[in-house]
């Protein structure tokens, strides 16, 4: 028993340990570059990433998919990295990197032993500043484009997501893919690719983030000495694009060769990642499904069995959110059936307050997944970058958890009144094809 006690106490040492504040310098080159410093000498590695203000609500209409075809095709080489070297440089110097893209931003990293710290930075001033492109890379990107694709739409469920942004949005390009369409980036001539780098990769939309094992007067030095001279790109000049309210139930049935039983989602245009309400709604889908004690998923799996699994998930985007609950049928359960149990839900939410027990349990979870996300190095880049590029507040690495704190039982039951009406939802079939 006293062995169990000194590791309980252990834990809660190491836990408030991993909750002390995040420190960060924060400044901006000339060229407009945003430069962020996080400095924590326990480990001897270093995260160097990059973020650029372009994703897939940034293409033309009939041009989709560049954003994420560039999170490809930037590693192709650079005036001074040989065409396919990029992964072998950084894996021969012990590292190891990779890149993602959402509607809204795309986004690079490294990891490196500190001691390639400037390795990091040279290898991202690379791909601002001089990186190739021409006719071999871009044929070779269209082909494992449409590897990556054929892959996304063989796998069970993989366009379900799809289908529920483009009954969404009407106006929005969110309504779009991230992958985008083939014949778009077939027909795109290379003065295309060439004039979309132009216009979005450059230092004036990008965010630079140095963490780890890092001193913070030389790694300036170096960023000043490897991204100090990159010129400057025009000014990216956004149209702002809205919806119109939606009024009234859109129904949407689609179909899938590559599943056997039917999912039945309900999802909802909800607001920005900016908005308070979105954290509200974060907070509600933790309620409704995180975890096997959670109320959908403890009534639909565990007691009623008309469930093989359920979710709810707030997808926060930086002009619109898309809040969506999702469920599998089990046995002959019928979509309506689900379709009535996640409203059941839905209205005692926006009826009662939730319990205190059920109200803590949240602020627990949320306090946990605080400190996990501050919990490496890597997250916290990705954190202080993020923060920076929507919000404009980098301290909200150390501050967001209060407004999580701030939120009461009252306004939880408020914000699901206020956005989870039942007539201004999509409820999608996503059906078998043996079922057309």
């Amino acid at each position: 028993m006293k062995e169990c006690f000194f590791y309980i106490i252990l834990s809660l040492i190491f836990f408030h340990l991993q909750a002390q504040e995040v420190t960060f310098n924060e400044y901006d080159l000339d060229n407009g570059l945003h430069v962020i410093l996080h400095q924590d000498n326990t480990v001897p590695m270093v995260t160097t990433s990059v973020l650029y203000h372009v994703g897939a609500k940034d293409e033309k209409e009939d041009r989709t998919g560049f954003a994420h075809f560039f999170e490809h095709l930037l590693f192709e080489g650079t005036k001074n990295i040989e065409r396919g070297k990029w992964f072998s440089i950084v894996s021969s110097n012990g590292g190891e990197n990779n890149a993602y893209t959402s509607s809204d931003y795309t986004y690079y990293y490294e990891v490196f032993p500190s001691n390639n710290l400037e390795l990091g930075l040279w290898l991202e001033s690379e791909r601002m500043l001089h990186p190739i492109i021409n006719q071999i890379g871009v044929n070779t990107q269209k082909e494992v484009i449409k590897e990556e694709k054929k892959v996304d739409e063989e796998s069970p469920y993989g366009k379900v997501l799809d289908v529920v942004k483009e009954n969404l949005f009407i106006n929005h390009p969110y309504k779009k893919t991230v992958i985008g369409e083939t014949e778009h980036l077939d027909s795109a001539k290379l003065e295309e690719f060439l004039d979309f780098n132009k216009k979005y990769y450059v230092p004036n939309n990008a965010i630079l983030v140095v963490a780890g094992d890092i001193q913070i007067d030389a790694t300036k030095k170096m960023i000043a000495d490897y991204f100090g001279t990159i010129p400057k790109g025009k000014a990216i000049i956004r149209k702002k694009i809205e919806e119109k309210p939606i009024t009234e139930i859109i129904e949407a049935t689609a179909y899938d060769p590559n599943i056997q039983i039917p999912m039945l989602v309900t999802a909802y245009r909800t607001p920005s990642i900016k908005s308070r309400d979105s954290k509200v709604l974060d907070m509600i889908s933790s309620y409704l499904s995180d975890g096997k004690s959670s109320k959908l998923y403890r009534k639909m799996v565990d007691v009623k069995k008309n469930a093989l699994e359920v979710g709810a998930i707030n997808i926060s985007q930086e002009d619109y959110s898309i809040y969506v609950i999702y469920g599998l049928p089990l046995g002959d359960t019928s979509l309506e059936k689900i379709t009535e149990e996640f409203d059941q839900e839905i209205i005692k939410i926006q009826k009662e307050l939730i319990s205190e027990k059920d109200y803590k349990k949240l602020q627990n979870k949320f306090e946990t997944n605080f400190i996990d996300s501050n919990s490496s190095i890597e997250g916290i880049a990705n954190s202080l970058a993020e923060y920076h590029a929507f919000y404009k507040d980098t301290n909200l690495i150390n501050s967001e958890i209060k407004i999580y704190r701030s939120i009461s039982r009252e306004e939880i039951k408020q914000v699901a009144k206020k956005h989870l009406k039942s007539n201004k939802k999509l409820v999608v079939k996503y059906l078998p094809v043996s079922t057309k």
